[in-house]
């Protein structure tokens, strides 16, 4: 699932209006629309309160906020899965430290 399926299915799920969550989140309801129909990615800020105004678990939703800003960065790019391989392996050892 995309993140821009997952907020408006959680929204339509708990019966909200567009406008109730841009309330909770301290914005606009233009915004929350072009975020559901996938025209604007939320900032890290908007996840967190996106996060507990729809009752949706904060990591399953920072992965795939995360997920999707690494796909925008490299699709369309020959050599993008070499990349995140390279990505993942310095993630690894940075852990490691």
């Amino acid at each position: 699932m995309i993140l821009s399926e997952l907020l408006k299915s959680k929204r339509e799920t708990k019966n909200l209006l567009l406008r109730e969550v841009a309330s909770m989140i301290d914005t606009d309801t233009a915004l929350i629309s072009k975020i559901e129909k996938g025209d604007r990615k939320p900032t890290r800020e908007q996840i967190d309160k996106l996060a507990i105004a729809l009752d949706i678990e904060h990591s399953k939703l920072l992965k795939l906020w995360l997920s999707e800003k690494v796909y925008e960065d490299v699709k369309g790019e020959d050599v993008a899965i070499d990349a995140i391989k390279i990505a993942l392996k310095r993630i690894k050892t940075e852990e490691k430290n």
